[in-house]
């Protein structure tokens, strides 16, 4: 009966979509308890559009999954069911209590409950730890309205416990105050620092994550916070000469690849590491990003060309994406602003790939062209076409290929 909770709040302005309203609905009408819960809720308080909807009823998962055919398993060790109504979905997960964390990652064992309140315990933070029914009625235990209303992030319970359990919540508090703007309690920062060293126990790829969502807020800087704390000393050991100035980060596009080439390189430049790439490496990232990481690194330490053929070579030689991220970093890193030459080149639609050049490998196999020859000739044409751009037409250098070959 949710009128035996505490900090109940009517709430008739939150409406959630039709295949929501159809599950929740769903299992109230075979008789389980079913509600909205976690960053859903957090978001609507916060007049924030959510991007997934999650659910935690008393059904069990086979009873899920019996009340919705074509529901999907995706994680019936922890009761959750993805339930599919037409092309949309929303996790359902049963009530449950948890057992010790022995590698700080996941819990050894899950217990299904029949109670709300019991369910929402074992959660991270107060705002995460609110449910809200059907019809609109919030089960707030933790007082976790009352800490969105302060903009403060506070651990459900005792913080050092939360944080022993799952080290990860660690990098989810600093993330969700990057990306709220939201303030972290005393006691909760607290527990931070004492119990950092268990971030090292972390799989990388889950740090990685957690990572990336904080370059990509407006508040980047919020990974000095995470460095200084000891989060990322697996990672990055040494203390650096001077602190990046992170927070400049903000200004490049919110983009994956150009924050973290920016990212690495600062932290490669200040000493806090000695390999940019071999940082990205240890993290698991993808191969794109540690080559354009690696190459924009080195382009980093020459300046940045004079005219438009020497931008069209780098092009040639590193690609688009990594003389971006180059000349992104040269501005938040250097100082050095020359986008605007860059995106000057790019609009011109001249010539500096093989791709565009106005000839094939075809039409000069027709010329008898072939094997090293061949390769050769395509690159001498599109040196040719880079300082020439004009010239970048198929009768011009067929007859140019026909020339040089003849002499």
């Amino acid at each position: 009966d949710l009128g035996t909770y505490r900090n109940l709040i009517t709430m008739p302005q939150i409406n959630p979509p039709k295949y929501v309203r159809q599950i929740l609905f769903g299992l109230q009408a075979r008789g389980h308890l079913a509600y909205l819960v976690g960053g859903c809720v957090r978001d609507v308080i916060m007049n924030i559009t959510p991007q997934d909807w999650d659910i935690c009823t008393s059904a069990l998962p086979e009873e899920v999954m019996e009340l919705f055919p074509g529901s999907r398993p995706t994680g019936l060790e922890h009761g959750t069911v993805t339930v599919i109504i037409g092309s949309k979905s929303a996790e359902v997960t049963t009530f449950r209590t948890e057992g010790d964390y022995r590698d700080h990652r996941r819990p050894d064992s899950v217990t299904f409950v029949s109670d709300l309140i019991t369910d929402l315990g074992r959660r991270d933070f107060s705002m995460n730890a609110i449910a809200l029914s059907a019809d609109g009625m919030l089960a707030d235990p933790f007082d976790g309205v009352s800490d969105i209303e302060k903009r403060c992030i506070r651990c459900v319970g005792n913080p050092k416990l939360r944080f022993t359990e799952d080290a990860l919540r660690m990098f989810r508090a600093l993330r969700f105050s990057a990306r709220l703007g939201f303030t972290i309690e005393y006691d909760t920062l607290s527990a931070i620092e004492e119990c950092a060293e268990l971030a090292s126990e972390l799989a990388p790829e889950r740090v990685r994550d957690e990572v990336e969502k904080i370059l990509l807020t407006t508040r980047p800087e919020t990974m000095s916070a995470a460095i200084s704390f000891g989060l990322m000393k697996r990672y990055i050991s040494g203390a650096g000469w001077k602190t990046p100035n992170f927070a400049d980060l903000a200004s490049m596009p919110r983009k994956p690849l150009s924050r973290w080439v920016a990212f690495s390189i600062m932290l490669r430049k200040y000493g806090y590491i000695p390999s940019a790439s071999e940082f990205l490496k240890q993290l698991r990232l993808d191969g794109r990003t540690i080559r354009c990481c690696t190459d924009a690194e080195v382009l980093l330490s020459q300046d940045p060309p004079s005219d438009s053929l020497g931008w069209k070579k780098l092009l040639n030689r590193y690609g688009v994406d990594t003389v971006t991220c180059a000349v992104q970093a040269y501005s938040v890193i250097m100082g050095i602003d020359c986008e605007k030459e860059l995106r000057a080149v790019l609009k011109s639609g001249e010539c500096f790939s093989l791709k565009h050049l106005a000839v094939t490998g075809d039409d000069l196999l027709s010329l008898g062209l072939k094997g090293p020859e061949l390769g050769e000739m395509l690159k001498f044409l599109l040196e040719y076409v880079m300082e020439y751009p004009e010239n970048n037409k198929r009768e011009i250098l067929l007859e140019l290929a026909k020339y040089s070959e003849e002499s």
